[in-house]
């Protein structure tokens, strides 16, 4: 007997994104998957994204668009919302600004399906530009604790990760404190706890570089930010007295992470895709 397809619950954080919006909706609605729902959180926004999202959801075919305009105190509060309405068995993150690729859902179910004891699935993604073209490929790794603890960067890719439902039922959540590096602080605290995570090498989704993105427009607090929860989650460094010396041990460490990811990537083949734009040098 096939196991029953299980339903999938798309958040969505919104704040003036009308520009990119209306290509984040039709990723989810264009979905070859028989059950799905999208919540889309939007934050009073002022720039016809309530509009256009009434219009939608008033189709009869866009039933399963819900969403709500209210005051909300910031991105990870607008989230947190989303994933206490949300009532399906996987769950997943994706901005206003970015899309899902066609077949995301059931390469998802799939992966879900295939590995029962995963609790957070990952895959890969590619790097897009205002207007959609592609700029990137990026095929990511297995899960590392360590490349997670220490290297520069978040590899996970948020816009390709999709959560079981039990996550947040156990009452995990975004820490609010966060504007930019809420994700990395999320991943930290799930792994601490034991959640497994599960990478598939699979396209799933595209995240979009534009200038009043989080990741350009505020790239010096989000490594601020990055750097203070590699800290607050790291017990050996904390050992280390502050001053030079857990300077250098940071930085030893942060060094051996990424020559470990760059190792793992080549062995995938990352380096051969070809010619690549990249908006940042962070690879």
């Amino acid at each position: 007997m096939r196991a029953p397809t299980l339903q999938i619950s798309i958040v969505t954080p919104s704040y003036n994104q009308a520009a990119y919006l209306e290509e984040a909706l039709l990723s989810v609605k264009s979905q070859n998957h028989p059950r799905f729902e999208h919540l889309v959180i939007d934050g009073i926004s002022s720039d016809g994204s309530v509009e256009m999202l009434k219009r939608n959801s008033e189709r009869p075919d866009w039933g399963h668009l819900r969403w709500i305009s209210e005051h909300d105190a910031g991105q990870s509060d607008a989230l947190n919302k989303g994933f206490r309405l949300a009532s399906g068995s996987i769950i997943g993150w994706l901005n206003s600004d970015d899309r899902y690729r066609p077949e995301c859902f059931c390469c998802v179910s799939r992966a879900f399906a295939a590995y029962p004891e995963a609790d957070i699935i990952y895959g890969d993604y590619t790097w897009i530009d205002e207007s959609g073209r592609l700029l990137q490929i990026r095929k990511e790794i297995e899960f590392s604790q360590f490349i997670l603890n220490f290297h520069c960067m978040l590899y996970i890719p948020t816009t390709a990760t999709f959560f079981r439902r039990r996550i947040f039922d156990d009452g995990n959540f975004l820490d609010p404190k966060f504007n930019c590096a809420m994700d990395y602080e999320f991943f930290m605290r799930l792994a601490r706890r034991g959640y497994r995570f599960q990478h598939v090498p699979e396209l799933l989704a595209d995240f979009r570089w534009h200038p009043a993105s989080k990741s350009q427009s505020l790239t010096a607090r989000q490594i601020q930010e990055h750097d203070s929860i590699a800290l607050q989650y790291s017990g050996l460094l904390l050992r280390i007295p502050e001053g030079n010396l857990r300077r250098i041990a940071f930085r030893t460490l942060r060094t051996a992470a990424a020559w470990l990811r760059y190792a793992k990537k080549l062995f995938r083949g990352y380096y051969f895709l070809g010619p690549r734009y990249s908006p940042t040098s962070r690879d």
